[in-house]
């Protein structure tokens, strides 16, 4: 899925539901682990594969982990976690806000998109990266996660003719020398250890550099990118294969381009579609619990570069089940997409999924308290209204207003 603006708008209602939430959570009790806490039942789902052994305990959701020091934070290796906040620089300067509004959580993965839409930008225009690498540089255990396409003009709905062609064109080696020089930049801006989510979300149909016109295509030309790649002195990439959840218009599996070039296994995994449980999500064929028994037969760790709400709404259910799912089953790093209708922070459409976020993550960052939810004043204003009833429907649309006989009283 691609970055998209953040609609804007949260009405007086979200707010109001919000501080609700949040007095609630804090009068009850409720603490990281009860937000976690999300047991389910499931079968493995992925039939492609040879049968696996009985599940070991992994895949029981635990007790999420109490508060860590700071010591011990700096030392472990997971939980590693951020959200997509931007694609430009700006994304990169909103990472320290979002970790203050998590109450001080150690966010250390920053994760963005090289714009597909001409080649000078898959290489890394000059200047575009230089603030995402100097932030991971800022710090030892950071991630820098970076998606990139493989094929221009990717979000303009060519035919599946003309991405056969292309994809034809790359496996033959045409487009090899803007992938070198994309890797160069990063080893020169010494970020040689970034994550690249190469040809993301294959199995699907948004993008040019699908999978489905040519499967065998797609995976030599996956492949001689990654050698490409690697072929660039001082470089230590890693390579991360993310199809969308399910099958969407092919099976990912067909996608796979072999255990030499891939070295993690990843999933955009959004709350979709309507009506659909998170249960359901886990057991789909193609869905999370294929994506992890795929992952343990071919020995590659998992992760998450894109995931959170959608279709069902501000669903808090499945927020706490998939902070749980990945607790369980420890990704390398996830990264939320925090723009509506998906994010926690950003938007303001999902109160009580974003109440459940704030919660687990105070354990993982400094102060496990649930942090302090800023709520703006209301305008005061001089309104015409002389009735309890019209000055309360004037309050619940956020107009907080003294009727003229009041104010003329006071002044």
């Amino acid at each position: 899925m691609a970055p998209q603006q953040c609609r804007s708008g949260a009405g007086r209602q979200a707010v109001a539901v919000v501080v609700v939430a949040v007095t609630t959570a804090l009068v009850s009790g409720i603490g990281p682990a009860a937000v976690r806490s999300a047991p389910w039942t499931a079968e493995p789902a992925f039939a492609a594969a040879p049968p696996e052994p009985e599940p070991s305990s992994s895949d029981s959701v635990p007790a999420a982990p109490g508060p860590r020091s700071p010591a011990d934070r700096a030392a472990a290796a997971s939980p590693a976690f951020g959200a997509f906040l931007g694609s430009d620089a700006a994304g990169v300067n909103r990472i320290e806000a979002f970790s203050d509004w998590l109450g001080g959580a150690d966010v250390r993965v920053a994760h963005t998109y090289l714009p597909g839409d001409r080649w000078s930008n898959i290489e890394g225009a000059p200047g575009f990266l230089d603030s995402w690498a100097n932030w991971r540089k800022a710090e030892a255990d950071r991630m820098f996660v970076l998606n990139v396409p493989m094929l221009e003009r990717n979000e303009e709905s060519l035919t599946d003719g003309e991405v056969r062609a292309l994809l034809q064109r790359g496996a033959e080696g045409e487009f090899d020398h803007h992938f070198r020089v994309l890797a160069e930049r990063l080893v020169t801006l010494r970020v040689p250890d970034t994550i690249l989510v190469l040809g993301w979300e294959m199995n699907g149909t948004t993008y040019t550099h699908r999978c489905g016109p040519d499967p065998n295509a797609w995976k030599a030309y996956w492949n001689r990118i990654v050698t490409v790649m690697r072929s660039v002195p001082g470089q230590s990439f890693r390579f991360d294969f993310t199809p969308s959840r399910g099958r969407d218009a092919v099976p990912w599996t067909d996608c796979y381009p072999g255990d030499g070039t891939v070295d993690i296994i990843g999933m955009d995994a959004y709350d979709q579609p309507q009506g659909v449980s998170f249960d359901e999500q886990v057991n789909e064929p193609y869905g999370l619990r294929a994506h992890v028994d795929f992952a343990r037969l071919h020995d590659k760790p998992v992760s998450y570069p894109e995931w959170g709400l959608f279709r069902n709404g501000d669903n808090a259910d499945y927020m706490r089940k998939m902070l749980a799912w990945m607790d369980a089953h420890d990704p390398v790093y996830n990264t939320l997409s925090d723009y509506c209708p998906h994010g926690v922070w950003r938007c303001a459409d999902n109160p009580e999924a974003s109440l459940v976020y704030r919660i687990a993550h105070a354990a993982d960052g400094g102060d496990p308290t649930v942090p302090t939810v800023p709520v703006p004043p209301l305008p005061t204003l001089v309104c015409s209204s002389t009735t309890w009833e019209e000055w309360i429907r004037q309050l619940t649309e956020g107009r907080l207003c003294l009727p003229l006989g009041w104010w003329q009283r006071m002044r």
